[in-house]
């Protein structure tokens, strides 16, 4: 049987699996994580069961080292979480499945690793200079706390978001649109 046979064997939907798998792998590397780390996460999000490393490693044919590596960085940021199934030695990893869930996390560990680092600069910056008074140290002071402001602001809104339950945050987001 060639490989065309084999995939019209397939159904449908793992057909679409795959290539969402490899979509959300693409689409990874503009959020600022690896391919393979995305790769991972979309498949445990569409796994209908925990699935261990050597299941991960064979789906996206990765090396055990590349597929540890990920599986523990996804643990990290809290979107998969350890499965242990009683009487077996293997680990087991699945993934949130809750939409909502998966956003706050995401949402929370890229203020803790991007943001808050930032601010801090922010912060540090205009602290330096506010005792600028004219020119162009007055204006680079200016900036910085414009930027401050503003990302504090942000911030402000996305921890509102976040601390919203789904329904509310949607309807709050419907009249804001509106």
């Amino acid at each position: 049987m060639n490989e065309a046979q084999i995939q019209s064997l397939r159904p449908d939907w793992e057909l679409a699996r795959e290539e969402f798998v490899a979509q959300w792998g693409a689409l990874g590397s503009h959020w600022g994580i690896n391919r393979t780390m995305a790769q991972i996460h979309a498949l445990l999000m569409t796994a209908p069961e925990p699935m261990d490393t050597e299941q991960i490693m064979a789906r996206l044919h990765i090396s055990r080292g590349n597929a540890n590596t990920n599986l523990r960085e996804l643990i990290g940021w809290g979107l998969i979480r350890l499965i242990v199934k009683k009487g077996e030695r293997r680990e087991y990893f699945e993934a949130e499945k809750d939409v909502w869930k998966m956003f706050i996390t995401i949402a929370k560990e890229r203020k803790r690793r991007e943001l808050d680092p930032a601010l801090l600069v922010l912060k540090q910056c205009a602290e330096q200079t506010q005792t600028e008074t004219a020119g162009p140290g007055k204006a680079f002071h200016d900036q910085m706390k414009e930027l401050q402001e503003f990302v504090e602001f942000g911030m402000k809104v996305s921890d509102t978001v976040a601390s919203m339950k789904h329904a509310s945050a949607l309807q709050w987001a419907m009249r804001l649109l509106s």
